[in-house]
Order: C-alpha cells, then sequence, then structure tokens
C-alpha cells in the first residue's frame, strides 16, 4: 500500500474521481451503524456539559445574575471588538481542547466500516500522544487563522467577507484530523495535504457537507434532543470522503507513528 504522501502526491499530479451517490450511500450505511450508540455518548457528554459550565458560571456571578433583564441585554447589546477577540479565543481553545474527542467518532465510523467493536472508550482513543498534541495544535491554528480574519472583518465592518472565509477555511481543512489520525501526517503536512485534496473536488465535497449539515438540522426540527443523534451523519460523511479518496492506514500502534516520523 501506498503511503499517504504517495497517494497525495499522485492527487496533486492526477486528481481523483469522487461520486456524490457512492459517497453519501456509504456514509448513511455507516452512519446507521453508529446512530444510536454515538448519540448516546453526545447527550451525556451535552448534560454534563451543560450543567458543568452553568455552575462555573453560577459559582462566580450568582444565580441571580442571570435573569430576564440579563438575557434581553446579551440579546440587543452590540459586542465591542474586544469582547469579540476574547470569544473566538476562548472557542478556538474550547474546540482544540475537544478536537480529539470529535475524532473519535471518525474511529467510532472506522470500526463500523470494518465491522469491528467500538465502545465509549473509543471517543477518547486519542487523547494520548502523538494524536493530542497534534490534534490541538491543527485545529488551534486553523480556529486562530479563521478567528483572527473574522475579528478584522468585524473590525473593519465587512461581515460578509468574514463568513465567506470561515466557510471556505473550514471547507478546505477539513479533512485536516483525518489525515492526522488515519493517514500519520504530522500538523502542517495534513493542513496543506487537505487543502490539496479539497481542491480538486471543492464542489463535490462541499455539497456532501452541506446536505450532512440538513441531516444533522432535521434533529432539531423533530426534537432538540433528537440533534445529538443526527449530528453523527456529519462525521460518517467525512470518513466516508476520506475513505473514498484515500487509503486508511490505521496503524496497529502509535510506535508506528513515531517510526513514521523518523524516517
Amino acid at each position: 500500500m501506498k503511503s499517504t504522501l504517495n497517494q497525495i502526491e499522485d492527487i496533486k499530479n492526477n486528481g481523483y474521481s469522487l461520486d456524490f451517490s457512492n459517497v453519501f450511500n456509504h456514509a448513511f450505511e455507516n452512519y446507521k451503524k453508529i446512530a444510536l450508540y454515538a448519540g448516546l455518548i453526545l447527550l451525556v457528554i451535552s448534560i454534563f456539559s451543560f450543567f458543568l459550565g452553568g455552575g462555573i458560571l453560577i459559582s462566580l456571578y450568582g444565580a441571580e445574575h442571570f435573569n430576564k433583564q440579563f438575557f434581553e441585554n446579551l440579546q440587543n447589546e452590540q459586542p465591542a471588538g474586544t469582547t469579540i477577540l476574547i470569544y473566538t479565543l476562548a472557542a478556538t481553545f474550547v474546540t482544540a481542547i475537544t478536537s480529539p474527542f470529535t475524532a473519535g467518532f471518525l474511529k467510532m465510523a472506522d470500526c463500523a466500516d470494518k465491522d469491528e467493536a467500538f465502545n465509549f472508550s473509543t471517543v477518547f482513543t486519542y487523547y494520548k500522544a502523538p494524536y493530542f498534541s497534534r490534534l490541538f495544535t491543527a485545529t488551534l491554528l486553523i480556529g486562530l487563522t479563521g478567528g483572527l480574519i473574522s475579528v478584522a472583518f468585524n473590525f473593519i465592518g465587512i461581515r460578509i467577507i468574514d463568513s465567506i472565509f470561515a466557510i471556505l477555511i473550514s471547507l478546505f481543512t477539513s479533512l485536516t484530523v483525518p489525515l492526522i489520525i488515519f493517514g500519520n501526517l504530522d500538523i502542517i503536512e495534513a493542513i496543506k495535504s487537505s487543502i490539496v485534496i479539497v481542491s480538486k473536488q471543492p464542489v463535490v465535497i462541499a455539497l456532501l457537507f452541506i446536505v450532512a449539515a440538513i441531516g444533522s438540522v432535521i434533529g432539531f426540527i423533530g426534537c432538540c434532543i433528537g440533534v445529538v443523534f443526527t449530528i453523527p451523519i456529519t462525521y460518517s460523511v467525512k470518513y466516508a470522503i476520506y475513505s473514498a479518496i484515500l487509503e486508511i492506514e490505521n496503524p496497529d500502534s502509535i510506535d508506528s507513528i513515531g517510526q513514521s516520523d523518523s524516517e
């Protein structure tokens, strides 16, 4: 089997074909295998995070601070530039620290695709070296790039371009995480390779993610709690896209990653 970098070099030179219906059918079949388990995990984690976050805020400010007037002011208030910057940095850090968790759903999709057993601990697979540092740093770099561009355009009052840049950055770096966990690439190589891969078929890949997003929103329409059972389709689609383009190396041990880095 060719290494991931060799496969990417072929893609750079020759491109690749990606059939929308085949990828989506693969994603949907795989989604049905993980939907219940992944949804229950997301539900538990969401409830835990809600009470933990609420408890921290109440302990810091007091329950009386969060009254009707507070929420009305929050809704009407236009955030200052400094507030936007702080919010962006905080959101980026939270996204980066939870990136190994979301990567775990790709691992779950991989196990389901290969009819291998998976359980609750599967989503925490990548909270260990060297995965954690790579995922955290890559997500932080991407988030900071998008966030600082967003803040800059907010400062000058051009929010439409801000949104366009955010969508494009998200799209072209969308395969960074699977390239790290399945392709054994380092941070910079994973980001660069994601851009190369997506740039060859941006329309098809964008349409697949749009359909996945619509599928996730169905959970809000039916029942707010139901969204945790529809969100996993986004991970299934991302996995299906990756597996349709590249062979998954899936090293047997962490040591094999260290060996590939040293070569």
